[in-house]
């Protein structure tokens, strides 16, 4: 596993939208700063979740033919490989009724197009470094409960 404080690495950004302009406008946005990868698809995107290294974040448009974004949400929240990465819908739906749907599926944040670069940058930074921090807690915790097993052990315990 990488070390989710090196920043020198690029993080991974997967980019999910059926439209190719979309795709390409977020590839190059993000591309100097981190590994994109893209789907068009709700079915290509659950995928390429799923392959290492996975994605240390998914931005996700909700309207797509097929399997739209909120299922799309719900599956990756619902699979133990995927729960953790944290998704952002980025979509042109309005509605503070779809902006809660989106958050009762899982999402961490929306953000509504036409997009605002830095907004987007600045958000993406953010949920890659919240979840850098608690997967790198994760696994102190983990290290700490092995530490704890180890010694309790070497005392006959």
């Amino acid at each position: 596993m990488a070390d989710p404080l090196d920043f020198t690495q690029k993080h991974t950004v997967l980019v999910v939208d059926d439209t190719p302009e979309n795709l390409q406008l977020m590839h190059g946005l993000l591309k100097d700063l981190y590994t994109v990868k893209v789907a068009n698809s709700g079915d290509r995107a659950l995928k390429i979740a799923t392959v290492l290294p996975l994605p240390d974040l998914i931005l996700l448009d909700i309207m797509m033919p097929g399997m739209d974004g909120y299922e799309v949400c719900r599956r990756l929240k619902a699979d133990p490989v995927t729960t953790d990465i944290p998704v952002i819908f980025l979509t042109a739906r309005t509605e503070v009724e779809d902006e809660q749907k989106g958050f009762d599926a899982g999402c961490v944040d929306y953000i509504t197009k036409p997009i605002s670069p830095p907004i987007v940058l600045a958000r993406v930074k953010t949920h890659v470094m919240l979840k850098s921090a608690r997967d790198f807690l994760k696994d102190q915790a983990a290290f700490m409960e092995e530490e704890i097993e180890r010694r309790v052990r070497a005392r006959g315990g």
